[in-house]
């Protein structure tokens, strides 16, 4: 049946096209209220939809390369733990060489060489074991941490060789007793190889440091990026609760109004039938 098949007042057909608007309306207003958005699609406001869409993606892509930030800092706090260990096991070296260096007796420095050569074995093994996830900045590794989605932000992290030889350190034994006689000169060296090798890896320290801040500090910035992006991107597609709860109520209001004004439109055409009674 068609629709122009039925005739309708025009009283009628106006209430009927105000309460099919109403529950249109009825229908939005549940929608958001379940979705908790205002624009759940293109067809919603395809202005806002698109504008929050790029915002979340960009979001999403920060969110991403935080990840790589957070890895980054764990890399660089493995190879500072490491530089912290060496310069301890220096520290340990030096003791053993001034030690050396304060007795005459050959067997004792002897001794002693040995003890420093074994914690220089010790440093060698330090420097390989402080990589994190197969980089390791005291081993020659490198790291690039990426800042922005295109990588034109970017922070190159360059690593060391920290073993023992790279640090010039070299092994005391048959160095500091030579020819069955303690070489006091060579025990010095050592000492003076330790005190250069303390500065290098303090310096190095120092480097890594600087990098560190650098990375927690984008890393903080991107969180706040995340965050703005995400809020803005809410801005344009979350709803009021409030207001869509009074709309509601509102509308259901309307409805009921409506209702009773198509009823009573009917009645009207009613009224003629008791013409024939």
């Amino acid at each position: 049946m068609a629709f122009n098949d039925i005739s309708l007042t025009a009283g009628m057909r106006s209430n009927l096209i105000g309460l099919q608007g109403t529950v249109n309306l009825i229908n939005r207003t549940q929608e958001r209220l379940s979705s908790g958005k205002k624009v759940n699609s293109a067809l919603d406001n395809p202005t806002s939809f698109f504008a929050a869409q790029g915002l979340n993606q960009r979001a999403s892509d920060l969110a991403a390369l935080k990840d790589g930030m957070g890895q980054a800092i764990q890399t660089v706090k493995a190879a500072d733990s490491g530089i912290k260990g060496i310069t301890t096991l220096i520290e340990a070296a030096r003791g053993i060489a001034q030690a050396a260096l304060g007795s005459s007796d050959v067997a004792t420095v002897t001794a002693y060489a040995t003890q420093y050569d074994a914690i220089l074995g010790q440093i060698d093994f330090l420097a390989a074991d402080s990589g994190y996830k197969g980089t390791n900045l005291l081993n020659g590794d490198d790291l690039t941490v990426s800042f922005n989605e295109d990588n034109s932000s970017n922070l190159a992290i360059t690593g060391i060789t920290a073993d023992s030889a790279t640090l010039l350190v070299t092994v005391a034994s048959g160095v500091w007793v030579a020819g069955g006689v303690v070489v006091s000169a060579e025990i010095t060296n050592s000492l003076a190889d330790l005190d250069v090798a303390t500065t290098t890896l303090r310096d190095n320290s120092a480097t890594l440091s600087s990098n560190l801040a650098v990375v927690n500090a984008r890393l903080e910035f991107t969180s706040s990026m995340v965050s703005t992006l995400t809020e803005g991107a809410d801005k344009l597609v979350l709803a009021d609760m409030n207001e869509e709860g009074a709309n509601m109520l509102m509308l259901q209001t309307r409805q009921s109004l409506g209702t009773s004004a198509l009823s009573m439109s009917a009645q009207a055409a009613q009224s003629v039938l008791r013409l024939f009674q």
